[in-house]
């Protein structure tokens, strides 16, 4: 019984935490474009890594 005493505050902070987290990561923008991320693994920037002689002429 005495660690409910404990328990059930400590349960009431990390619940409080919690919630401060959620609406500080959403008042700062970690929500505002997720698509954008999961995509970016599709561009192609890396023509840089591609030697000369292997390049393909784009006409």
């Amino acid at each position: 019984m005495e660690i409910l005493f404990f328990l059930i505050p400590l349960a009431v902070i990390l619940t409080g935490a919690a919630i401060w987290a959620f609406f500080w990561s959403v008042n700062t923008g970690q929500y505002d474009d997720l698509d954008s991320p999961a995509h970016s693994i599709l561009y192609d920037d890396d023509d840089d890594l591609i030697p000369d002689e292997a390049k393909q002429n784009k006409k």
